[in-house]
């Protein structure tokens, strides 16, 4: 079956930047441009709005060069006016050879904005046309407010195409600029005027107002249009414009009879570029590229999916650079930890991996935060910790640390069927701890160890949140011996190796 061609215009660096807060640099809009035309493959980019600042020039000076000497020049197209003079000679400075005339697309937006007539209004665009021609560019012409006119003055559109028909321009852009149309409405509409002006190209821009971009921009390729807009993360005014990797993967998976030439393993990558450009993070659950989108986090999902990939469906991470994971925490199953442990290349009998499950239940319940790379830190604590015998048992403590002050602690402790309770100051909280723990065995006419290395390590990536080990090696008798404790907190880290160490005593 022959796939109509749908073409993917990006305008993440022109309606892209209208979102509050964005502003690009010219080498990031340079980097950006190159990286959608050469790894992504959209067919243009919309790069700039003429006559917005002298770096927005410079901006597109520098890609118009760069896109000039890649053979690419006929694909970077910027937004102009129609206001005489202005526009073409900011044009004809920074190199661009494609203009997207801003043109009115309903009569409320003609008579209340411009309060000009139908026939002044396109006399004024033939004559933009007529001279940009002239000076050697395309035209592309944006019909403002074009869903409100189909809406609320069909006739006056008509007039409009009727009147572009006859001019040298190489696309209509059909932009839903509040973002208010309905996939039935987007349908109707778009299939009226393909019917009725087939041999005009037609390009949708849609809007996310009402979180109906996507759906609408299914229905206008459904009903026959030859392009669609787009901006990578969805970004744009208001709640932005149709987001990329959304419409890709909708594309392929729901419209076998379309195709288009973006490259989908090259989404995630620009995602997350754009991301740090913009400095707008992606939320987890955006799909596509969101950080949580591929991950499973019920047990019973983990364990159909290592059967016969139960919970699987068409949107698999592969096609994006992505890998499937498995959340760690209180939803966990054994599957779940398996999966991951597969992963790090680790096996463990039936019996320890039901401890290793049962922890990082704990340990989700508690609210932390648990990766696949706390896994080994764990599994080390738990299987470390099953001989032991909780003789003696830190059951309260308080640590405080002010500023000019020295940090304190106050603990409760249960050593056999006995309980005491002492406070002691110290050089940082664990000192004090310590201090205070001794007060509680010199009652007892108990020595501690003497404490001979303290060592802490956390996962590799550097999370604030990650699990923090503890290893302490310490001498009592003339041997050495070491124990681990494992928590988010470095401090309660040390105190649970410290109890490991108190249980450990003959």
């Amino acid at each position: 079956m022959k796939r109509r061609y749908i073409e993917i215009m990006d305008t993440t660096l022109r309606d892209g930047e209208q979102t509050s807060g964005v502003s690009f640099s010219a080498s990031e809009k340079l980097a950006l441009a190159q990286l959608l035309l050469t790894e992504v493959k959209v067919d243009r980019v919309e790069i700039a709005s003429a006559r917005v600042s002298a770096g927005e020039l410079e901006a597109v000076r520098q890609i118009t060069s760069w896109a000039a000497g890649a053979g690419l020049l006929d694909k970077i197209e910027v937004l102009t006016f129609v206001d005489g003079q202005a526009s073409l000679d900011w044009m004809q400075a920074s190199g661009a050879k494609v203009m997207n005339l801003l043109t009115k697309g309903s009569i409320n937006h003609l008579a209340h904005q411009l309060k000009k007539t139908p026939e002044a209004h396109f006399a004024e665009i033939q004559q933009v046309i007529s001279e940009g021609g002239q000076r050697g560019f395309q035209a592309n012409i944006y019909l403002e407010d074009w869903s409100n006119g189909m809406r609320n003055s069909p006739d006056y559109v008509r007039q409009f195409l009727d009147f572009l028909k006859t001019q040298p321009i190489r696309r209509v852009l059909l932009p839903d600029t509040l973002g208010v149309l309905t996939p039935g409405e987007t349908y109707t509409f778009v299939r009226q005027l393909v019917n009725h002006y087939p041999d005009l190209h037609f390009d949708f821009h849609a809007h996310n107002d009402y979180d109906l971009s996507i759906a609408n921009v299914m229905e206008a390729i459904r009903a026959g249009v030859h392009g669609i807009h787009l901006t990578v993360n969805g970004l744009g005014e208001r709640a932005g414009n149709a987001p990329m990797a959304s419409a890709i993967a909708v594309l392929r998976d729901f419209m076998p009879d379309v195709r288009t030439g973006v490259v989908e393993k090259s989404l995630y990558q620009v995602s997350k570029i754009v991301e740090t450009f913009s400095g707008l993070r992606i939320p987890d659950n955006k799909p596509v590229v969101g950080d949580n989108v591929f991950t499973q986090t019920a047990g019973i999902h983990a364990d159909g999916d290592k059967k016969n990939n139960l919970y699987f469906n068409a949107l698999l991470p592969e096609r994006f650079g992505r890998k499937r994971s498995y959340a760690l925490g209180k939803m966990s199953g054994k599957a779940n930890i398996d999966n991951n442990l597969r992963e790090l290349g680790i096996q463990l009998s039936e019996g320890d991996l039901k401890k290793v499950t049962q922890r990082v239940i704990e340990l989700g319940d508690q609210k932390e935060a648990v990766t696949r790379e706390d896994l080994p830190y764990i599994i080390a604590d738990v299987l470390n910790n099953t001989s032991v015998t909780s003789r003696v048992e830190v059951l309260n403590y308080v640590l405080t640390h002010s500023k000019d002050l020295k940090p304190s602690a106050t603990l409760r402790v249960r050593i056999a069927d006995e309980q005491f309770e002492e406070s002691a100051q110290g050089d940082g909280q664990y000192d004090a701890f310590m201090n205070a723990l001794k007060k509680v065995y010199s009652k007892k006419k108990l020595t501690l160890p003497i404490l001979t290395d303290y060592a802490v390590r956390i996962p590799t990536g550097g999370r604030t949140d990650a699990l923090c080990e503890t290893i302490i090696t310490w001498k009592f008798n003339n041997r050495e011996f070491k124990t681990r404790g494992l928590d988010s907190d470095q401090t309660v880290s040390a105190i649970k190796a410290t109890q490991k160490m108190l249980n450990t005593l003959d």
